[in-house]
């Protein structure tokens, strides 16, 4: 036989599509041709795997050697394959003979999935998303192997249903796949530690208004915008919201991981929600995602955490609206003329702002110096519809009196306490945290008694609120019921709700 067959994975995006690496060689000029959309990584790998087999002792094919990564029309990148490749090689040449079972057939091995780079050496180079390719194999074929480099082997193994097997050098596999020494299981590192070091929301004083919101909006999830003068405190509560929020199952730690592997960040999974803080200057493409070959952005990089936006009305128009979609359906979907992919983006919104271009509009002991159309213009710079999307507009003050030698408040542990007993009730109820509800759920969750309902209405009609903004004043007040430990939504929850919803974020 002159063919083998090999699978192999390939990401484009957050998917990790499962490839077929089909190899043959037979007579005629020397000639060594990948096909099947590979990009130049891909295409450079004809020579890293030229070198690696002559490194390894190995003879290179003198024939037409062809390799065809199915299916033809996926986009391929990175060396990934060049393990792959390497290995059909020796099978198709009649170098590497498979024993028993898997010499059956057109010579296929397709009980595992090789995936590494190669270096000249022979030896086997750490790949990225690896992560992303364990949790696709576990996903789609459960119990199936998974060979790949040392370097990135012992991360792969924590994605329960999957065997990775861990290799330094091909000729280790070489050796295994020939009868010889087995391969040895990748062993997962130490489970990260439970507790997190975060900045502790004692040290916040004097904002009993903005702890009362952050305590809000981890307990139901919620999106929060703040807006205030100058050092009253907005970096410092959006900071300790993760401090609040409850710890990372073992599912969400290996999406969070995944995605900052896909971004070419080597974290190892942990039980922290991710706090992201990009600058105001970022890009569309670094805060959705996006490339030619498609990367999360940093919605996804905040999936299961908290996204901050200091100074939300520098960032560029276009950037703000982008944000719309993720916001309501926690998913970030990038569009390619060849092929489109989606990224996860579950996260909560934390924003920051000053009430004006000076920052001190509306501050009892300093003059604001901006014009009247100035401040409206700055705030205009935030649109109604992504303004909707908010559950929690705060206006925070200066603190009044001795606040700098007052008693410290409660610490981020004990109203985690709290917020953990409120989700839990969200979760027993419902499966799903109260930001989450959607229409369906409101109702059947939320009854309003004849007081509550008027009040609602009346503000509604004052405002001229649409319908989204009710459903968010809905989710909020059940989250304020479900604080105080009640199962029906009374009239002061609608009214404390109501107050996170100012005349001018409307």
């Amino acid at each position: 036989m002159s063919l083998a067959v090999l699978a192999s994975r390939a990401l484009y995006g957050f998917q990790a599509q499962a490839v077929r690496v089909e190899t043959h060689v037979g007579p005629g000029l020397p000639n060594f041709l990948i096909v099947g959309l590979p990009d130049a990584g891909v295409r450079e790998s004809r020579e890293r795997v030229r070198s690696a087999l002559l490194s390894g002792g190995f003879e290179f094919p003198s024939g037409r050697i062809t390799v065809n990564l199915a299916p033809a029309d996926l986009p391929k990148d990175s060396g990934r394959f060049d393990l792959a490749i390497a290995l059909g090689i020796l099978i198709a040449s009649g170098q590497l003979r498979l024993p028993g079972p898997l010499a059956a057939g057109a010579l296929e091995v397709l009980d595992r999935v090789f995936v590494g780079e190669l270096s000249l050496t022979g030896k086997l180079r750490n790949i990225k998303g690896a992560l992303a390719i364990a949790m696709a194999v576990a996903r789609e074929s459960p119990g199936m192997r998974l060979v790949m480099p040392e370097s990135c082997a012992g991360v792969a193994a924590r994605v329960p249903g999957v065997v990775v097997q861990s290799a330094g050098t091909l000729e280790q596999v070489v050796r295994d796949l020939a009868g010889g020494p087995a391969l040895p299981p990748a062993e997962a590192p130490a489970d990260p530690d439970a507790v997190a070091s975060h900045a502790c929301l004692s040290e916040v004083r004097g904002q009993e208004v903005g702890r009362r919101a952050l305590e809000i909006a981890a307990s139901g999830g919620h999106s929060m915008l703040m807006c205030g003068p100058p050092g009253v405190g907005k970096s410092m509560l959006a900071q300790r919201l993760p401090g609040l929020l409850p710890p990372l199952d073992v599912p969400a730690s290996l999406e969070v991981a995944a995605l900052h592997g896909l971004a070419g960040h080597d974290v190892a999974p942990t039980v922290v929600p991710p706090f992201r803080s990009p600058h105001h200057t970022a890009s569309t493409a670094a805060i959705i995602g996006g490339g030619s070959w498609p990367r999360p952005g940093e919605v996804s990089l905040a999936h299961h955490g908290v996204l901050f936006l200091d100074e939300i009305p520098e960032f560029h128009r276009p950037v703000l609206e982008s944000l719309r979609e993720p916001l309501e359906a926690g998913v970030v979907s990038v569009a390619r003329a060849r092929l489109s992919c989606s990224f996860p983006a579950h996260f909560q919104l934390v924003a920051a702002m000053n009430p004006c271009p000076c920052g001190w509009a509306g501050h009892a002991r300093r003059l604001c110096s901006c014009p009247p159309n100035r401040v409206l213009a700055y705030r205009r710079r935030l649109s109604g519809p992504l303004l909707d999307r908010i559950d929690l507009h705060v206006t925070l003050s200066p603190p009044q009196g001795d606040w700098l030698n007052g008693p410290e408040g409660e610490t981020s542990g004990a109203v985690r306490e709290r917020v953990l007993a409120c989700r839990a009730r969200q979760l027993a109820r419902q499966q799903c945290v109260n930001a989450h509800l959607d229409g369906s759920a409101l109702r059947q969750h939320v009854e309003l008694d004849a007081a509550s309902a008027r009040l609602l209405a009346e503000a509604s009609e004052r405002w001229a609120w649409s319908a989204r903004v009710v459903h968010r004043l809905l989710r909020v007040a059940r989250t304020l019921a479900d604080m105080r430990g009640c199962e029906r939504v009374m009239l002061e929850d609608v009214a404390e709700a109501l107050q996170y919803r100012p005349a001018w974020g409307n």
